[in-house]
């Protein structure tokens, strides 16, 4: 009897083996199918034609962002694109426009509160000052602008040139790094 019960029992898991083999065997993955839900993963979740949207903070309205295109994505980052270039305002209290920022194209990392504007980028603030690079960096916690890129900044008197900029967001305080250029403009 213990010799036909071992005799079961071996037979037993060996079935069990070999359907085990053959289950694991038979689970592949399809990179064509991998590949497919990824890419579904990236797509947009939503898009936007013609956006102006406005951001505020305890009741009053701080900046207003208008855009020809926008494009959100949550994989693999949470972010926002304008590919068509945008254009933000920054309010005072009495939601006057102190400055504006403008670029080709834009980036909102959204989970990190920060911008990052790319092409022709041009800052603007009331006194008619400019600044001029090719990318910017604006941190919405911190307030803060700033590159590490070439920047020119065009005042009613001078033209400073260099290397690197920090500025708060409405552009009314600025500090250029590595300076490499300085015009004084005659009036």
């Amino acid at each position: 009897m213990k010799i036909m019960a071992r005799r079961l029992f071996y037979r037993i898991l060996l079935a069990t083996a070999t359907v085990s083999v053959c289950f694991f065997a038979s689970c592949e993955n399809d990179n064509a199918e991998i590949a497919r839900v990824t890419a579904s993963l990236n797509d947009p979740v939503e898009e936007i034609k013609g956006l102006e949207t406005f951001y505020s903070d305890s009741g009053m309205v701080k900046v207003k962002v208008t855009a020809a295109s926008m494009i959100k994505k949550i994989r693999p980052k949470a972010i926002t694109e304008m590919p068509s270039g945008m254009m933000i305002e920054f309010f005072n209290q009495n939601r006057q426009v102190k400055s504006r920022l403008s670029a080709k194209y834009a980036i909102h990392y959204e989970l990190e509160h920060r911008w990052e504007a790319i092409n022709d980028v041009e800052v603007v603030n009331e006194k008619g000052e400019k600044l001029n690079t090719e990318k910017l960096f604006w941190d919405e916690r911190k307030e803060l602008l700033s590159s590490d890129q070439f920047v020119k900044i065009s005042t009613p008197k001078e033209i400073i040139m260099g290397k690197g900029f920090e500025a708060n967001q409405d552009f009314s305080r600025y500090k250029i790094f590595n300076v490499t250029g300085r015009i004084t403009v005659k009036q």
